[in-house]
């Protein structure tokens, strides 16, 4: 859509230019494409480069063991599911979704299980249907948790603090949370803070995302 509209605004300014009479319109299409452009480039190469870098630093934040369980809430079609399957070669990587289109099209958990065999590895990954807010485990039950991109679509803020502390809720002692979103993240570090956990941190926005995001960091003791 970025590129289309930049493209129709960009013909809009080359007719104006070539018939020699720059008025408003002509300022204002030029602006729109240059903008439209630049965004839709930004998020091509966000989607194609930027992401794919970025689940890497991502994951390094989990700090995880070879024989790790670790949750991925709303992990779409499995960006940080697969990469933290890849670091735990004798452990599992769990991924929940529900599965909601609007935000990310094709998003299904057969879409999400084909990645894990692209990747090579599906023999530990598991995919299941679930709410952020009421998460199907019990307490303590993995190693590490992580999002991306996810609790922001959660519109209200009670919400958002009830997915935290579910994330926390599942974590076992001495495991950690990766928290990456456009939005709100300030909210995190307080309820993360009044959870009782510690070194909780929330970083400078990362640029090669598209939207630029931050990450929120903290261990449970």
């Amino acid at each position: 859509m970025f590129f289309i509209g930049g493209g129709a605004a960009a013909v809009v300014a080359i007719v104006g230019l070539l018939a020699g009479s720059p008025s408003t319109i002509t300022s204002a299409a030029i602006g729109i494409a240059l903008v439209a452009l630049g965004e839709a480039g930004w998020m091509l190469y966000s989607s194609k480069v930027g992401k794919l870098k970025e689940r890497v630093s991502i994951i390094d934040q989990a700090a995880l063991e070879d024989s790790d369980t670790v949750l991925d809430v709303g992990c779409g079609r499995g960006l940080l599911l697969t990469e933290a399957a890849r670091r735990v070669p004798h452990g599992l990587a769990v991924g929940i979704d529900l599965w909601d289109e609007e935000d990310q099209s094709g998003n299904s958990p057969e879409a999400t299980a084909k990645n894990a065999e692209r990747e090579g590895v599906a023999d530990r990954v598991e995919v299941k249907t679930g709410d952020a807010r009421e998460l199907p485990f019990g307490d303590e039950f993995f190693d590490a948790v992580v999002t991306t991109m996810t609790l922001h679509n959660i519109r209200d803020a009670d919400g958002r603090a009830t997915a935290v502390r579910e994330m926390v809720r599942v974590l076992r002692p001495g495991g950690r949370i990766v928290i990456v979103d456009m939005a709100k993240t300030e909210e995190h570090v307080e309820t993360l803070g009044e959870a009782g956990l510690l070194e909780v941190e929330r970083g400078p926005r990362v640029w090669r995302m598209f939207p630029p995001v931050r990450y929120v960091t903290a261990a449970r003791p």
